[in-house]
């Protein structure tokens, strides 16, 4: 049976080479400008207490439409004021409703450093990403076979990009750390075979992943003591999307999960 994420990368694979006929490689290559101004994204989830990767999602394949009407600049300012240490973009479009225009608003609306989340197989996103201003990209170890991983991963840092590579089990751990020695992991509690959700997933792997490294926990969480719980085991940063996305007052949501108190708590 084909599981969501092969379903997924297949529709990716077409849509970049749709995009390539549009708008081919070498005028992407053209508009990269050398020494563009980038924002350190891998820095900013090393600062002390776990740091908030709040991330703009429109939909996905298990929850459908999130927050119908909301502005990327609007989401993305408020989740610098509530103090998120990075943002994260979901630029795929057909099973998660985002565009690579998402990424370019928030680039514009904050100064936040940016992921681009999206299901990477070729080259040419690399480069789509750093064009839109991207920080940072995201890479599924369980998307790719390894050589494509290694050559992804040295292609994103060749333009300045940072990669977090994500894993969901041991065997894809010992893939991100052989195979391209990654720096930023990401543990995804969510399985991209059928998006069941089990965060313990993160505390099963953790032990695992050698000192030094900077450890991103996804998916599944939605308290200040979860974010405590990993702050105590070691993790460095988390990345909450729809949490966030769904919530009444998503600057108050983010300050609540971080710590940081109320709107307009002097200590803030």
């Amino acid at each position: 049976m084909t599981s969501v994420l092969e379903r997924i990368v297949d529709v990716a694979r077409d849509e970049v080479r749709r995009r390539r006929r549009e708008v081919p490689l070498a005028d992407l290559e053209a508009r990269l400008h050398p020494g563009r101004d980038g924002r350190p994204f891998a820095e900013a989830l090393v600062r002390p207490g776990v740091s908030i990767i709040a991330e703009h999602k429109r939909r996905s394949p298990s929850a459908g439409e999130i927050r119908a009407g909301a502005t990327v600049a609007g989401i993305a300012q408020s989740y610098e004021r509530g103090g998120a240490a990075a943002l994260s973009v979901l630029t795929e479009g057909p099973h998660f409703g985002g565009t690579l225009r998402d990424l370019e608003e928030a680039r514009a609306a904050t100064s936040l450093p940016i992921l681009r989340k999206d299901f990477i197989v070729d080259a040419y996103q690399v480069y789509e990403a750093a064009v839109a201003g991207a920080d940072a990209i995201l890479l599924i170890v369980a998307a790719l076979e390894p050589g494509d991983l290694a050559a992804l991963h040295a292609e994103a840092r060749a333009v300045d990009l940072d990669v977090l590579v994500e894993v969901h089990d041991e065997p894809e751990l010992c893939v991100a750390l052989e195979v391209v020695d990654a720096e930023v992991i990401g543990i995804n509690n969510r399985d991209l075979a059928d998006f069941t959700v089990d965060v313990e997933r993160t505390y099963e792997l953790l032990s695992d992943v050698p000192a030094g490294k900077t450890v991103v926990s996804e998916s599944g969480f939605h308290t200040r003591e979860q974010i405590e719980e990993l702050e105590r085991v070691g993790v460095d940063a988390v990345l909450i999307g729809e949490t966030l996305m769904r919530a009444d007052d998503p600057e108050q949501a983010l300050r609540d999960l971080a710590g940081h108190g109320a709107l307009g708590d002097d200590a803030v």
